[in-house]
């Protein structure tokens, strides 16, 4: 229980401490800031497991315990490289009008972060210390959710929705790799199925049947839309 205090404790201090004034004397060689950029190039290209202090220490050309000095462990650095990759949140309007425009605007850009950065759905999930850049995405779709009415735990459920959305999207995209997009593999794998058993799944083939090319990759917007319709319902009913 004591090391995952301390665990905790120095993930928020890393976080969330602003990095100690240099003294007099040569400028450090490291900064936290190198360090995550170059754990986020491994993590990118090789996956989160790839990634261990010594393969990072190979990467920036200093030894492991030199990093010790600046990242105490890889717990700390992993949430070191979250705050890093995730950045800052969209500006506040996005050039859009309306808390609907806003909060779709806001995860569309969420959806390219977690496809830019694949392993950010294994970092992202449990208890954990969160960033000052993660916040400020959960405070820029709250904000964008200012005076609908909704009360506050409503408006933390609509964006916990949003983001299990965002993230279903992202996971489907990695799973289904460069072949191409999972809307499309799915439906390939479900057409050679259906050539064999149709007859047993009459709506399904009716479906397949109807789709026009292109639909089958709308499971973004799609679902993004009519999670919005539903907030946009109970805006009313609060409003009146």
């Amino acid at each position: 229980m004591s090391d995952e205090r301390d665990e905790w404790a120095e993930t928020v201090r890393i976080l969330w401490e602003p990095p100690a004034k240099p003294r007099r004397g040569p400028k450090p060689a490291l900064s936290l800031d190198r360090i995550a950029r170059a754990a986020v190039e491994i993590a990118d290209a090789e996956g989160l497991t790839a990634l261990s202090m010594q393969r990072l220490a190979e990467l920036i050309g200093f030894t492991k315990m030199s990093l010790y000095r600046y990242v105490p462990g890889r717990a700390e650095l992993v949430a070191l490289m979250v705050d890093t990759a995730i950045g800052e949140a969209p500006p506040e309007d996005a050039g859009r009008d309306g808390w609907r425009d806003r909060l779709a605007a806001w995860s569309h850009r969420l959806v390219t972060v977690f496809q830019e950065h694949p392993w950010l759905l294994d970092a992202t999930i449990g208890a954990r210390v969160m960033g000052p850049r993660e916040l400020g995405w959960m405070e820029r779709a709250l904000a964008a959710l200012d005076g609908t009415g909704l009360s506050g735990a409503e408006r933390m459920d609509a964006v916990v929705l949003l983001t299990s959305h965002v993230r279903g999207i992202a996971q489907q995209s990695r799973a289904a790799g460069p072949a191409g997009s999972p809307e499309r593999q799915l439906a390939a794998v479900l057409g050679r199925l259906m050539d064999e058993h149709g007859e047993r799944y009459p709506a399904l083939g009716a479906a397949l049947a109807s789709a026009t090319p292109g639909e089958q990759d709308q499971a973004l917007e799609f679902g993004l839309q009519r999670i919005l319709d539903g907030l946009e319902a109970l805006i009313a009913r609060r409003t009146g």
